[in-house]
């Protein structure tokens, strides 16, 4: 890899991280949030996915620009958007503004990772597309980790507000990254101007990427697979070590911290294993019943505390299979329609988060709370009908994966177990 590569795969990852960091952000600031503007947990639900919802609404139009402009005027043009918005989110009066606000992040952020994913697709020969899946997921999740315990000590130290304007002003610097390295080849250049589809021809290649063979399989473990974890990260996490254990603000930061971390690991992991399995499907299929498994553990024990670090740490690793699971809906996809084809499978990623978090504001909201002078207090059976209802969630996933063809570019074709 060569330097320019080297520096584009850099901003690119950089960019990414600012993604993972805003996506995640609700998950350590939310009791702050609750408490200042006296918020249900339904209300931090529709906070957190409306910026999933945004942002996986934009992936059609995204893959038809990609297609037609080229991912870095693609993600450029969002960044200016994900800047708006992260400015009006730190300065918020109230309720309304802060979705708002995190309505125009999720669209801003929404070609970070599939800008990225077309240039690997573009400049990268295909049986390295699922290692570059998994170092860009890998290394932008570094974001994730900041939105755990540093985000915490920041919020302590200048508070939520101040924290926020800090991020503004680093997502201004990678955005000028972007700027300065970021370059197609001329040679993808050409293959897109070559193309020249008419924006009908566009739409039309949309309804072309969901008719190609094992699609909906893919879209629907796309769906289950990445949602549990952002659900327990990003949302549910911290209230369930506070309300439950009485775990306090630093404490629940490191103990999340442990789960973003380990889920860096875990995509590194499993973004390159697909090669010596020569199959995506296997790997992908092993992580998927690991991770069910330890949400029916959460749901039907009342884990230990002492249990609570290893607990989050082996969920977060095996719960990372995402690179697996895109580079298997890449392989799918003839190399015209792959922009709109990785871009409708986010769709699935993302527009999954946003209605788990919404599902399971309603099953936490549906048991009822206690006022306390600590704010709204919802008991742990609420907590452990989430965990249950993602668990089963994952399970049917994985069960209608199993009949999907076997497809990677390291097997030969016709095999299929």
């Amino acid at each position: 890899m060569g330097v320019g590569v080297a520096l584009m795969v850099a901003a690119l990852i950089g960019i990414y991280m600012v993604s993972q960091f805003f996506r995640n952000s609700i998950g350590v600031i939310g009791p702050d949030l609750a408490r200042e503007f006296d918020l249900k947990a339904t209300d931090l639900s529709a906070l957190s996915s409306i910026f999933f919802l945004s942002f996986a609404a934009a992936q059609i139009p995204l893959g038809i620009a990609i297609d037609r402009w080229g991912p870095r005027a693609a993600i450029l043009t969002t960044a200016a958007i994900m800047l708006a918005g992260a400015a009006l989110f730190a300065f918020a009066p109230g309720f309304r503004e802060l979705v708002l606000a995190r309505l125009l992040i999720g669209i801003g952020c929404s070609s970070f990772y599939m800008g990225a994913l077309a240039i690997y697709a573009r400049e990268f020969p295909p049986a390295r597309f699922g290692a570059m899946t998994g170092m860009q997921l890998g290394a932008g999740t570094l974001g994730t980790l900041l939105a755990t315990a540093p985000l915490a000590a920041a919020s302590a130290a200048w508070g939520w507000r101040g924290a926020f304007l800090g991020v503004a002003a680093i997502s201004a610097a990678m955005t000028l990254l972007v700027f300065l390295f970021v370059r197609e080849s001329p040679a993808a250049r050409a293959a897109r101007a070559a193309g020249g589809e008419s924006f009908r021809e566009a739409i039309a290649g949309v309804w072309r990427a969901t008719r190609v063979e094992g699609f909906w399989t893919v879209f629907l473990m796309q769906l289950v697979t990445y949602s549990p974890f952002a659900a327990v990260l990003g949302l549910w996490g911290a209230p369930w070590l506070d309300q439950v254990y009485g775990i306090d603000a630093a404490q629940r930061g490191n103990l999340l911290f442990a789960l973003a971390l380990a889920q860096v690991a875990g995509l590194f992991f499993w973004g390159a294993v697909d090669r010596p399995f020569r199959s995506y499907k296997t790997p992908a299929i092993v992580a998927g019943l690991g991770a069910a498994g330890l949400l029916l553990l959460a749901a039907l024990v009342r884990l230990p505390t002492w249990a609570l670090l290893p607990f989050l740490a082996i969920y977060g690793f095996v719960n990372a299979s995402a690179p697996l699971t895109t580079a298997h809906g890449k392989a799918l996809f003839p190399r015209e329609l792959t922009a709109r084809g990785l871009t409708l499978m986010n769709i699935a990623t993302i527009g999954g988060v946003s209605l788990q978090q919404m599902l399971t504001g309603l099953v936490v909201e549906s048991f009822g709370y206690q006022t306390t002078a600590a704010g709204r207090v919802y008991p742990a059976e609420a907590y452990q009908a989430v965990f249950a209802a993602m668990a089963v969630e994952m399970l049917i996933g994985l069960a209608f994966y199993f009949r999907i063809a076997n497809r990677h570019p390291l097997r030969p074709a016709g095999t299929h177990p």
